[in-house]
């Protein structure tokens, strides 16, 4: 008859969840950086379980300016309910440690990924209703204008960089869902019924990277004639010898020629870039991956700021205007060197 107990590994793996679920209470869940020029150090919005912590008080007074709510732990309901929840699961999941039955530990899964989908709704529309509705009579006001902060990843909200990522208890629930995936599919035999033998753990492992990773390093699109070079400072109008960096934390920086980017890089060695993106010469306004390009380097070159490099996706596309432009191949180490 089949057994319907789980295992010694999966029990000990649901202690650890449990362990996990009450002290996630003790760290920030959430967090929401704000960069810009006046604040050389940042500002950053941390969301626990039970209160709102870090530069309350400062983003808070920014808010007022913009017509924004300021924010208070009393004006949201979720303060009070999400410690009492955390505590639930977690006493779940000790409770599956002893009574180590294999529906219960499905259940235990599938009412925290709802959980977590309804909470990640909850904070869409809390983000929703504070970067929408603005006081009219605010002191700034730009018509059209939406302050809604990005609910994973990076915006551009006017002069200010907006970073939203999990925190530390963010990421031990993240935790939580991989542990408590790997008991599922050990448990319930997936990996034998659905999966082909020995990449049950590949699996696991690809998603725990899928999820740190998220998509942070998208391209951003450049508006031509609209977005500024983020070095000299002049209009990007040509769709060809353009560049773009993507920070470490998902933060776009533009450029009108690839010398541009590199010597923002130089005198900005402390940010740390994700992707390095340039203009494909053959196509108009196309960002393709600098690290996979093929380049060319020669004074005929005429980039808009002299920078003498064009990019090209295809190397018999690069060849073609080689000798015509008494050019020379590149590589990216080469340029990003200089």
């Amino acid at each position: 008859m089949k057994t319907t107990k789980i295992s010694l590994l999966s029990r000990v793996v649901l202690l650890i969840v449990s362990g996990l679920f009450f002290t996630s209470l003790l760290f920030p869940l959430w967090r929401i950086e704000l960069d810009a020029p006046q604040y050389p150090e940042g500002l950053v919005l941390q969301l626990h379980a039970n209160k709102i912590g870090g530069n309350v008080d400062i983003i808070n007074g920014l808010n007022h300016y913009i017509g924004m709510k300021t924010l208070h732990k009393e004006d949201f309901i979720e303060f009070t309910v999400l410690p009492y929840i955390f505590g639930f699961f977690g006493l779940f999941a000790l409770a599956m440690v002893f009574v180590a039955k294999r529906k219960g530990t499905n259940l235990l899964f599938a009412s925290f990924l709802l959980f977590g989908v309804l909470a990640a709704i909850d904070f869409y529309r809390w983000n929703y209703e504070y970067g929408h509705n603005l006081n009219p009579n605010a002191a700034i006001v730009v018509p059209g204008m939406a302050y809604q902060p990005p609910l994973l990843g990076y915006k551009q909200l006017l002069n200010f960089g907006a970073y939203s990522i999990p925190d530390i208890g963010g990421w031990m629930l993240i935790g939580v869902i991989i542990l408590l995936a790997f008991v599922v599919i050990k448990e319930n035999n997936i990996k034998q019924k659905f999966i082909k033998p020995n990449i049950g753990t590949a699996l696991l492992l690809g998603m725990t990277f899928s999820i740190i990773s998220c998509s942070n390093y998208k391209v951003v699109p450049i508006k031509l004639n609209a977005d500024n070079c983020d070095y000299c400072g002049m209009s990007i109008a040509d769709g060809k010898f353009g560049a773009e960096i993507i920070t470490a934390k998902g933060r776009p920086y533009k450029f009108d020629d690839i010398m541009c980017m590199v010597k923002y890089c130089k005198e900005n060695e402390t940010t740390k870039i994700g992707a390095y993106y340039v203009h494909d010469f053959r196509k108009d306004n196309v960002l393709i991956p600098a690290k996979t390009t093929y380049f060319l380097s020669g004074n005929e070159i005429q980039s808009p700021m002299r920078g003498g490099i064009a990019a090209f996706s295809n190397q018999n596309e690069s060849k073609e205007l080689e000798s015509k432009w008494h050019a020379k191949p590149v590589s990216w180490n080469e340029i990003i060197s200089k």
